[in-house]
C-alpha cells in the first residue's frame, strides 16, 4: 500500500518517464555515492515503499534523480505519514518521540560530542526498532558490494559506527519478527568482517567472526545465510592449508543449503571442490564441480548479483581457476582465468592478483619455473602495499615454497621487501 504523492512513486515516476530499468537507475546510484555498490533490488523495495531510504541516501537520491534533498524528504515524510494512518494514528507520547529525535537530527547533528550523547541516550531506551532496523538492513545491502577499488583496512573503517549501532540494536528488546530480521542482518554483517579479515590473513579474528555470524544465522532459521556464513568459514582453511577442515565445513554448508539452486549452494559446492582438490580427492573434487556447474545453470535474480553474498560468473571461474590448479589440471585452469579475468571489474585488485598467482602456479606445474616466478612478481610489484600480505601474500608464499634456485631467489626477494 503506498500514496501517490510518496517516495515510491517519485522515484518510479522519474525512473520510468526517462525510460530507464531497475539496473540503470541503480547504476545512477552507485554514481551518486561515488562509486559504492548500490543493488537494484533495493531500489525496488523503495519503489515499492517496502522500505523507506534512510538518511544516508537522501543526498545520492537527490543527485540521482535530479531533485532536491528537500524534495527526497518531503517525499519520504509523506509515505511515512500515510504508513502511520494505514496502521493507526500514533499515541501523542509517540508523536512527540518522533519529533523530538527528529529535531535532533536536523539541528544538532554538527554539534561535538553529540553523536555520542544519542548513542548512549538511545542505548538505554525501550523504543521502536524500525528505524535502525530498517538502516541497518540497508547498511548490509551497501558493505556486501565488496571492495569496489578499496583496501580491505578502508572498509572495515567504513563499518565500524554500523557495528555499532548493531551492538546497541541487539541488547534492546524487540518482537519476535524484528528479532529475527536483526539477527539475519547480524549475520551478514559479522560474516562481511569475517571476509575482509580472512583476505588480510588474520585467520584466528576471521574465525571468531564466522562463529558469531553462525550463531547469528542460525537464530535467525535462515538456511541460506546459514549455508553462506560455513561456505565462507570453510575458505579459511581452503585459503591457509586446513583443506580437511575446509572440506568439513563446506560439507556442513552444502547440507544447510538444500539442494536448490542458490547462491549459498552454489558457493557451497565450490569451496568443497577446491578443498577436496587440496586434500587430494581427486574424485570428490571432480564431483563438486560438476555439483557447481549444474547449480550456477539454474541461478537467476539476485543469485547471481556480484556481491559477497551473490554468485555471479566471474566468482565461479574463480573459484574453478582454484580448483583447477589445485589438481593440476592447467589446461582447464587456464581457460577459466581468462574467463575470470574477461569478467572482472577493474577496480577488482585482489582477484586479478589471485588469478595472476593460480596462472604463474600452473606455468610451474607445466614445467617453467622462471616465467612462474616472473608473473609471480610481477603481480606483487604493481599491488599496492595494503593487498600484498594476507591471502594474497599466502598464495605468493606457497609458490615460493615449490620453487628452486634463482625463481625462488627472484620470488622470496620480493616477499622479503613486502
Amino acid at each position: 500500500m503506498m500514496t501517490s504523492d510518496g517516495i515510491g512513486a517519485l522515484l518510479r515516476g522519474i525512473r520510468e518517464r526517462a525510460g530507464r530499468s531497475r539496473e540503470q537507475q541503480a547504476q545512477r546510484l552507485e554514481d551518486a555515492q561515488g562509486g559504492r555498490f548500490f543493488d537494484p533490488e533495493n531500489l525496488k523495495r523503495w519503489e515499492t515503499e517496502r522500505r523507506l531510504p534512510t538518511p544516508i541516501f537522501h543526498e545520492p537520491i537527490a543527485r540521482a534523480y535530479g531533485v532536491t534533498v528537500a524534495e527526497v524528504r518531503r517525499a519520504i515524510a509523506v509515505s511515512r505519514q500515510f504508513r502511520r494512518q494505514s496502521k493507526g494514528e500514533l499515541s501523542d507520547v509517540d508523536r512527540r518521540r518522533l519529533l523530538g529525535a527528529a529535531a535532533v537530527a536536523v539541528g544538532a547533528a554538527g554539534l561535538p560530542g553529540i553523536a555520542q550523547a544519542r548513542e548512549a541516550i538511545d542505548s538505554a531506551l525501550i523504543a521502536a526498532p524500525d528505524g535502525d532496523l530498517a538502516y541497518l538492513e540497508s547498511a548490509y545491502e551497501r558493505h556486501r558490494g565488496g571492495y569496489r577499488g578499496r583496501a580491505p583496512e578502508a572498509v572495515l573503517t567504513e563499518m565500524r559506527a554500523d557495528l555499532d549501532l548493531l551492538r546497541h540494536s541487539l541488547a534492546r528488546p524487540h518482537s519476535t519478527r524484528a528479532r529475527t530480521d536483526l539477527v539475519r542482518t547480524a549475520a551478514g554483517l559479522a560474516g562481511l568482517v569475517a571476509i575482509i579479515q580472512h583476505d588480510r590473513g588474520d585467520q584466528p579474528d576471521a574465525a571468531r567472526w564466522f562463529s558469531t555470524a553462525e550463531r547469528a544465522a542460525r537464530e535467525s532459521g535462515d538456511r541460506r545465510v546459514t549455508a553462506w556464513v560455513l561456505a565462507r568459514h570453510a575458505m579459511v582453511g581452503a585459503n591457509y592449508g586446513a583443506p580437511r577442515q575446509a572440506a568439513l565445513l563446506a560439507a556442513k554448508a552444502r547440507r544447510a543449503a538444500g539442494s536448490a539452486p542458490t547462491a549459498a549452494a552454489a558457493l557451497s559446492a565450490a569451496v568443497s571442490a577446491r578443498a577436496l582438490a587440496a586434500a587430494g580427492d581427486r574424485a570428490g573434487a571432480m564431483t563438486a564441480i560438476e555439483d557447481v556447474r549444474t547449480l550456477v545453470d539454474r541461478l537467476d535474480g539476485e543469485d547471481t548479483a556480484d556481491t559477497w553474498t551473490g554468485y555471479p560468473a566471474q566468482k565461479h571461474y574463480v573459484h574453478l581457476s582454484q580448483a583447477y590448479t589445485l589438481l593440476g589440471d592447467t589446461r582447464s585452469a587456464y581457460a577459466a582465468q581468462d574467463q575470470a579475468l574477461a569478467l572482472t571489474r577493474g577496480a577488482s585488485v585482489m582477484t586479478r592478483a589471485l588469478l595472476t598467482l593460480d596462472r604463474a602456479a600452473c606455468l610451474h606445474a607445466d614445467g617453467d619455473p622462471s616465467s612462474a616466478a616472473a608473473t609471480a612478481a610481477g603481480v606483487l610489484e604493481q599491488l599496492p602495499t595494503a593487498y600484498r600480505t594476507g591471502l594474497v601474500g599466502s598464495r605468493a608464499t606457497a609458490l615460493h615454497r615449490r620453487l628452486t634456485g634463482r625463481p625462488q631467489d627472484q620470488l622470496g626477494q620480493l616477499l622479503a621487501d613486502g
